[in-house]
């Protein structure tokens, strides 16, 4: 029926969407996974690094906007992740950690290859210590899904490369990743958030699916 339906936006889970993706021959609005990394730099303020990356997973669990990998610089790691595991520990959030996470919080599980690359939309969380920026971003260019990525640092540099160079639909600096909403950007009622490149990305409202048509009104006008 592409006569009649300019734009499908599917609302459901991965398979549903994935189908209608690959059979509908109308163009499709869509975002299949969610994983949203929160990384917590080596300058980080560390109570605000603390209340952000609890909020980003705790807040609602079942969101595509939700948190489902944390990075953390290993120069600060042993100075945050106590503290901040045992607000997901209390919290009832399972940890799968890296092997220099679980160092620290003997409490994790150790992660799999396969914890990177998933949307869990449950409480539980993957974690991994890296040595720097590029490492951090390295990560998110493999396993992200080019949702919702955020950094918390006090490093003006590094939080313009993290922009600069995360290719995401939405991007942050000091906030949590559950702000990525249609609503919460002042959109109005959001229609669906897109991961694509055309011709909406990001929450989008009805702007958002608005396309142009010129008019134009001459008078014997011609092109020379």
């Amino acid at each position: 029926m592409k006569e009649y339906v300019d734009i499908i936006v599917p609302r459901g889970g991965k398979g549903l969407i994935e189908r209608v993706s690959a059979e509908s021959r109308i163009p499709v609005l869509k975002h299949l996974d969610g994983v949203c990394h929160v990384y917590i730099d080596r300058l980080a303020d560390l109570d605000k690094a603390i209340r952000i990356a609890d909020n980003a997973k705790t807040q609602r669990l079942a969101t595509c906007n939700t948190m489902e990998t944390l990075l953390v610089h290993s120069d600060i790691a042993a100075r945050v992740l106590p503290a901040l595991c045992r607000i997901y520990l209390d919290k009832g959030v399972e940890l799968r950690g890296d092997p220099h996470a679980r160092a620290i919080v003997p409490e994790m599980r150790e992660a799999s290859e396969e914890d990177w690359y998933t949307e869990y939309l449950a409480p539980i969380l993957a974690v991994r210590l890296v040595d720097d920026l590029d490492q951090a971003i390295d990560h998110i260019r493999v396993y992200g899904s080019q949702h919702t990525d955020a950094i918390v640092t006090e490093d003006y540099s590094a939080a313009r490369r993290f922009l600069r160079e995360v290719d995401s639909s939405s991007v942050m600096v000091n906030a949590s990743t559950r702000l990525a909403d249609g609503y919460e950007y002042g959109l109005g009622a959001e229609i669906g958030i897109s991961t694509d490149k055309l011709h909406a990305r990001g929450p989008v409202g009805l702007e958002g699916l608005t396309s142009q048509k010129y008019i134009v009104l001459g008078d014997g006008h011609i092109r020379e």
